[in-house]
């Protein structure tokens, strides 16, 4: 997938790197930020720790396909552009190709009776959300003590405290 999404990045590069290509600064670079953008979270979604962060940074990238879409889309009718039509066409093509994949990812994922390693089932959630207020807690505990309360000085409280050692 993330081969397809750069290739697609490529494509665009290329395309903007025509000479005398008739579009504006503006346009140039939302088509651009948008084709990487679609490679760049497939990355970032697929070095995430959870299935659900997968889903989401996936889905992000599947928005930014669909961004290149639409920008071609719009201007592909423009007189100007017709030597370029069919450089347009296939960018096109491959952002709906990285679309489609990406969308069968995500199902492919909601739908897996097999978790894997990056699924956060409900009670391990829970258990990660208990460890995390207890730690806040404790933290919170230690920053506000008196300093009569015996622990005051210690390690611990100081570093709650944020002080040196």
């Amino acid at each position: 997938m993330w081969r397809e999404a750069a290739r697609l990045y490529n494509r665009v590069l290329d395309l903007l790197e025509e000479p005398n290509l008739p579009l504006s600064s503006g346009f140039r670079n939302q088509l651009d930020r948008a084709a990487l953008s679609v490679s760049n979270n497939v990355a970032e979604g697929f070095e995430r720790l959870t299935t659900g962060e997968l889903i989401s940074f996936l889905a992000i990238a599947k928005g930014s396909g669909g961004e290149v879409r639409s920008r071609l889309a719009v201007v592909k009718d423009r007189p100007r552009l017709r030597p370029f039509i069919q450089r347009l066409l296939e960018i096109g093509e491959l952002a709906g190709s990285c679309g489609r994949q990406l969308g069968a990812w995500m199902g492919s994922i909601e739908d897996s009776p097999v978790k894997g390693k990056r699924h956060l089932d409900a009670k391990t959630r829970q258990t990660k959300q208990i460890r995390q207020a207890a730690e806040e807690y404790r933290l919170s505990f230690l920053r506000n003590l008196k300093p009569e309360h015996p622990l005051y000085r210690s390690a611990e409280a100081r570093a709650a405290r944020g002080e040196p050692e």
